[in-house]
């Protein structure tokens, strides 16, 4: 890794660490500005400005917390990565809450340290082609995932079944490091009394029927991911265990004397209110606030109308090709159903709708009677209502302007052409239905 041409500011008292740190900082490349307090740091940080911040939360005037909350007042703000022992990991989950970069306990080895230092310096992607789709929610989304997938602090993934949590866990591994292991596990789907082995391992001879040494999970994420998906199903003996690995980054397989290190990032999801569970007892108040370093909520499908198309134009096509099959696309009725089905399965209920479709449509383009077959077999099922004629028209209307730009690359003039209109009656249109440019 080089750090040249980048500025870092070490805020740290003590003297052997400083030395340590500043000496492999400037050995990689990066000039570094050593400053031993909080004044003698509150007082050069605008001045130099900084490209990162690393910052010890203890300071003989002071905390690490105190410098933060002066800098992050200001609009240009460094990534902050603080330096605490194991008795401080609250205030450091807290600062990470409010906005600070990461955090890694003492004692590190160098080379995590080093890590740690790129993922903040590692420039977030800017106008991203949209992967998790084209409302304004999931933009909001994916640039928030990117902001955080250079980091290693734990993430909770909330949403309804079928959101779609892991497209977005992965999405935040292809962000870290593609190449390295993601490793996904569903804590409801592995019984009680296996879960340990699966997720920790075991030694040869742990317990009967181990014939030979287990690597479980949370070893086999090595430097990645290790995706815990509903894990509000998790048992609470689990779940203490689940504390320590975080706590200490490490774990024990079972039989095992040796503590395995724990290099992956740990990210977890749920469908759950686990606020609610620690109320009943069933799910710990402590693993919660670890698990809920960085949260991101996922809408539902319902509130997020503007993906729905977008969606089942894409399953359409990659299914397609998947079965072979030759279809053109959705017909303008069958998009009108979609967008007043109220999608209680979510995106899971969207791909398995489009997936029937494309296999038993006759084609060329899937009709509503493929997507909702009861519906249109007998019309009193799930009918969806009623709106105005006027309503329907500039709803088609909008739909078949963005088709268009979508075509043309944003291009106006072509849009109009496509659709027989003047470059007038265009901006007209688009004015009047909200569209501002090329859509995502």
């Amino acid at each position: 890794m080089s750090l040249e041409e980048r500025t870092i500011a070490l805020i740290e008292d003590d003297p052997i660490m400083g030395e340590s740190l500043m000496e492999r900082l400037t050995l990689e490349g990066a000039k570094v500005l050593w400053w031993q307090d909080c004044r003698t740091a509150l007082e050069n940080l605008a001045a130099f400005a900084p490209d990162l911040v690393v910052c010890d939360i203890r300071l003989p005037d002071g905390t690490g917390e105190d410098v933060f909350k002066t800098a992050s007042a200001t609009p240009e703000c460094p990534p902050f990565l603080f330096v605490t022992g194991h008795g401080d990991i609250d205030q450091a989950v807290r600062l990470m809450r409010n906005g600070a970069g990461d955090y890694i306990t003492k004692p590190f080895e160098t080379a995590r340290f080093l890590d740690r230092v790129e993922q903040l310096l590692r420039p977030v992607e800017q106008g991203a082609t949209p992967i998790l789709g084209v409302s304004r929610q999931m933009h909001e989304i994916q640039r928030l995932l990117q902001r955080i997938g250079r980091l290693s602090a734990p993430a909770l993934l909330s949403g309804e079944t079928g959101v779609g949590k892991e497209v977005c866990a992965r999405y935040l591994h292809g962000v870290r490091d593609p190449a390295t292991p993601f490793v996904a596990v569903n804590c409801a789907a592995i019984p009680k009394d296996l879960m340990e082995s699966e997720l920790f391992g075991h030694e040869k001879g742990a317990f009967t029927g181990a014939s030979s040494r287990h690597l479980g999970y949370a070893e086999r994420a090595q430097d990645g991911i290790l995706f815990l998906d509903e894990i509000g199903e998790l048992d609470l003996k689990l779940q203490a265990k689940l504390l320590r690995l975080i706590e200490d980054r490490s774990f024990h397989r079972i039989g095992g004397e040796t503590a395995v290190a724990f290099r992956a990032r740990l990210i977890c999801a749920t469908n759950a209110d686990l606020q609610a569970r620690i109320k009943t007892g069933s799910f710990r108040e402590d693993l919660y606030y670890r698990i809920n370093v960085l949260t991101v909520t996922i809408p539902p499908l319902r509130e997020r109308p503007d993906d729905i198309e977008w969606l089942a134009e894409r399953l359409v096509e990659a299914l397609a090709n998947d079965l072979g099959a030759e279809l053109v696309g959705l017909s303008g009725h069958a998009i009108d159903e979609l967008r007043a089905h109220d999608w209680p399965g979510n995106v899971r209920e969207l791909r398995n709708r489009i997936e029937r479709a494309v296999s038993l449509s006759p084609g060329p383009r899937i009709m509503p009677g493929d997507l909702f077959p009861d519906r249109h077999i007998n019309p009193s099922v799930a009918d969806p209502k009623v709106g105005s004629l006027e309503a329907a028209r500039d709803e088609a209307e909008k739909r078949e302007i963005l088709r268009a730009l979508r075509q043309s690359g944003g291009a106006i003039v072509e849009a109009a052409g496509a659709l027989g209109i003047s470059r007038t009656t265009m901006w007209e249109k688009m004015r009047r239905h909200r569209i501002e440019g090329l859509p995502n």
